[in-house]
Order: structure tokens, then C-alpha cells, then sequence
């Protein structure tokens, strides 16, 4: 069965309630508290009050019964002024000022509306008890004391007025239901909004901690080079200084990127995602003359889509950022390779190991989460690439699996 026309098939929200801020959409489409909470006030008194003076002008029943029949008239319409506050006490009230006008004046006047107004509100409002308690009671009490004063009670008025009361209820409740089904899709609304951003604050998290921190790290690699060779070899300190004018260029470039995609600013400088035909330049930036990182590229020149080279992209620099940073190794291995309809990306080093409780920091989870984005994973494993002594292993391998033709 087709889901009704502006809602999901699941039931969620019309689309008219996300697309407008969930909480507050609606606003536009609603009147403000204050007319919803005048007009039933304005509309029972248009109706009931001048029909009472007119009734109490041609009745010449006395001035004095004229005066109460006003007063009882107006008496339940203002009463509605507090049924936002206290529907059940309110609906008392106005039930009582209706069977008063019944039972003590001579001539009837029109439907009470303000009755009909204060059980639609109280019922809407979840003040079902008092409303139906009051309602019956007062019902029960006219019939009685207008039989017992030998009035004329004919079976259709009786039915009728029965009736209209019930319909009261029943349209009190479609309005409640309508009221809470609309609180839900509001609830549901935010919820996915506050989802929604929390999930574009990590991804932005994430970039500019895989960008800058990459970036630091190779600057403080290179400018502890320059500062050890510059007495010695001026030529690499030069090449060291160079590496890191280009790596924070490069940095800069980037961050430019994330904060333009971020403001969506059409004429923000956006630099393309990289590829994996930018490891050899990414590599190339973390090679020193105490460490070395080389490429195993198995693919053949065949490629995934854009959003898997980009994912490997970042857990390579990641992983590559880790090893300069903590390691202590001397070499690293990145290899790519196609298994079936999967990447499968390692990054092999030589350094230390990793520690016996070792926990994961946020660049880590920032690999993971790259990976689990697209179906993939990510494992940090032990690694041994000692040639020398294959019985003691070292290093720490990064493998990561994402599916060849995934996207975001």
C-alpha cells in the first residue's frame, strides 16, 4: 500500500516536517497559542450572549431572570480562558453554567457552544476523566431535575443533544490523536537532525585531524632534518626546508577545502579528493634519510570508485602519520591489491610494535569509521618485517578492506 502523499512509507515524518526544522515546521501552519486560546472565547460569546439578551428582552419573564440568563450565557465563554491551564476544572465549570441556564431559566436559549468547545479541549488536552465525569453527571442532573419539575422532555431533543455531546468526544480524541502523532514526528525530526550534524561534526573532525595532523607531523620530521644537517649538509637542510614549505602548502590547500565544503561557499577554492595516484607524492612527503616508505601497487592500473580511493587515501596517511609519530621505524611498506570485489590496503612497518594495552586514539577510530562509512574495516595488527631475524617480529601492520564499488 502507497504511503499517503508528503509522509514516508515508514511512518516517519511528512516531508513538509523535516524540511522545515522538524520541532518548530509546522509553525507556519498553525495559529499562534493565543488565537487558538481566544477563539473558541470570541465565537461562544458572539453566539450566546446576544441571543440571550434577545431572548430575555421578548420573554418578559423580569429583569432579574433576563440579568442571569446574560450572565450564565457569558459565564462558560470566559470560563475558557483557563482551559489551556486546567481543562478538567473547566469543563466543570462550563458544564455547571450550562445546566444552570437549562434548569433555571424558563426560555431556552441556543446551544451552549462554550460546552462544546470545553469538552473538545479537555479531551484533546488528556483531561478525558473530568470531561466525561462532568459531562454524564450534569447530563444525568438535567434530564432529572427538569422531568421532576414536570418540563417537557421530548425523545428527539434528548437524543440529539446525547449525540452532539458523543460527537464532542469523538472529535476531542481525533484531535489529541492528531496532536500526539505530530509530537512524534517532531521528536523524530530532531532526533535525525541532531543525528545529522553530530555525524557532519565527526566527519569534520576527522578531516581536519587526518589533514593538519598529517601535516605537522612531516613538518616536525623535516625541521628536526634541517636542524641536524644544517652545520653539515646545507644542501638537504635546503631539501628539508623545501619539503616543508610544500607540505604546508599543501595543508593549507586542504583545509581550505574542508572549511569552504563546510560553509558551502560556491566560490570557496575546493581542491579535488585525492586518489590513489597521489600515494607516491604522499609517500615521497614522509620520506627522510632516517626512514624510507615505498608503494607495492598490485592493481595493474585498474581503480575503484572516487569514494574508496579517497577512504584509502586517508587511512594510508593516517597509518604513515602514526609511524613517523610513534613508531621509530625505519621503513614502511604500503601495498595495494584487488581480492575479489574488494581493496584490500596494508601499510607494514619496521618500528616498535605495539604496546601491550594499547588503546585506540582518535586517528585510529578515524580509520575505522572512514572504512565502516563505505561496508569496509579496518585491523592493526602486529606486523613482522624483521628480515634479519624473522623469530623476533616487529612493526605493526594497518590493513583495511573496502568494497570496490562502494559509495558514501
Amino acid at each position: 500500500m502507497p504511503a499517503p502523499q508528503g509522509q514516508h512509507a515508514w511512518g516517519g515524518p511528512p516531508s513538509w516536517v523535516l524540511a522545515s526544522g522538524g520541532e518548530q515546521g509546522d509553525r507556519r501552519f498553525r495559529p499562534s497559542a493565543r488565537f487558538r486560546l481566544l477563539a473558541p472565547v470570541v465565537i461562544s460569546l458572539l453566539v450566546q450572549v446576544p441571543a440571550a439578551i434577545g431572548i430575555a428582552i421578548g420573554s418578559h419573564a423580569g429583569w432579574g431572570l433576563g440579568v442571569l440568563q446574560v450572565l450564565l450565557a457569558a459565564a462558560g465563554p470566559l470560563a475558557l480562558l483557563m482551559v489551556r491551564r486546567l481543562p478538567g476544572v473547566t469543563v466543570a465549570v462550563v458544564t455547571a453554567a450550562a445546566l444552570a441556564e437549562l434548569v433555571l431559566v424558563p426560555v431556552a436559549g441556543p446551544p451552549y457552544l462554550a460546552l462544546a468547545f470545553a469538552i473538545v479541549i479537555a479531551v484533546a488536552r488528556g483531561a478525558v476523566v473530568w470531561a466525561v465525569s462532568s459531562v454524564v453527571v450534569g447530563w444525568v442532573a438535567a434530564v432529572v431535575l427538569v422531568s421532576l419539575w414536570g418540563a417537557p422532555w421530548h425523545p428527539v431533543r434528548v437524543a440529539f443533544t446525547t449525540l452532539a455531546l458523543a460527537a464532542c468526544f469523538g472529535i476531542g480524541a481525533v484531535v489529541r490523536t492528531r496532536d500526539e502523532r505530530l509530537r512524534r514526528y517532531r521528536a523524530e525530526a530532531l532526533r535525525r537532525r541532531q543525528t545529522a550534524e553530530e555525524r557532519e561534526r565527526v566527519r569534520i573532525a576527522r578531516e581536519l585531524h587526518d589533514v593538519i595532523g598529517h601535516a605537522l607531523s612531516q613538518i616536525n620530521v623535516q625541521a628536526s632534518v634541517g636542524l641536524h644537517l644544517m652545520d653539515r649538509d646545507a644542501e638537504q637542510a635546503r631539501t628539508a626546508l623545501v619539503n616543508i614549505k610544500d607540505t604546508s602548502k599543501t595543508a593549507l590547500e586542504e583545509v581550505r577545502s574542508v572549511l569552504g565544503a563546510i560553509r558551502s561557499d560556491a566560490d570557496a577554492p575546493l581542491s579535488p579528493q585525492a586518489e590513489l595516484a597521489e600515494l607516491p607524492r604522499l609517500l615521497a612527503g614522509v620520506t627522510t634519510a632516517e626512514f624510507t616508505a615505498t608503494l607495492d601497487d598490485r592493481l595493474g592500473g585498474d581503480a575503484p570508485g572516487r569514494a574508496v580511493q579517497f577512504a584509502a587515501y586517508r587511512i594510508a596517511q593516517e597509518a604513515l602519520t602514526n609511524i613517523v609519530r610513534h613508531a621509530r621505524a625505519t621503513r614502511a611498506v604500503v601495498t595495494l591489491d584487488r581480492v575479489g570485489d574488494v581493496l584490500r590496503l596494508t601499510i607494514d612497518d619496521d618500528g616498535s610494535g605495539l604496546p601491550a594495552a594499547s588503546g585506540e586514539g582518535s586517528g585510529i577510530l578515524g580509520m575505522r569509521e572512514r572504512a565502516a562509512l563505505l561496508g569496509g574495516s579496518v585491523q592493526v595488527l602486529p606486523a613482522p618485517m624483521a628480515e634479519d631475524d624473522p623469530a623476533e617480529p616487529r612493526g605493526t601492520r594497518v590493513e583495511a578492506r573496502l568494497p570496490w564499488k562502494a559509495t558514501p
